[in-house]
């Protein structure tokens, strides 16, 4: 009775501490731009209407990709996805975002999103 106890308290014990490491490494982020359009953007599954929006990867693991986009207040999750690796382009270094060609009517994709300062970015996956 005692080590069954002594096993439950321990499995709540490692829920809870890995509840706590996970809202951390939402709050502690590697990379946070604030991203502003003039006009509809598309990403994967979503079309965003012009404004400001929070752009962001979490820093448990900077390796994964993991990309998440919010409203500037960060309320509101549009997209949280996992993106690949890609070089920023030569002579880009203003460059925040990258917009694809899109069909007349239609919003523009973002491509990719450079956090500033760094040399490479995240190209999302359509």
């Amino acid at each position: 009775m005692f080590t069954r106890t002594l096993k439950v308290a321990a499995a709540a014990g490692a829920l809870l501490l890995g509840l706590a490491v996970s809202a951390y490494s939402w709050n502690n982020v590697t990379h946070r731009d604030y991203v502003t359009f003039s006009a509809p953007v598309a990403l994967p599954g979503v079309t965003l209407p012009a404004g400001t929006y929070r752009f962001e990867m979490p820093s448990a693991s900077p390796t994964d990709g993991v990309v998440s986009v919010s409203s500037r207040d960060g309320k509101k999750v549009y997209l949280t996805q996992f993106t690949l690796l890609v070089e920023r382009p030569k002579g880009g270094e203003s460059l925040n975002v990258m917009l694809g060609e899109t069909a007349p009517g239609r919003a523009p994709q973002v491509k990719a999103w450079f956090p500033i300062g760094q040399d490479s970015g995240r190209q999302f996956i359509y």
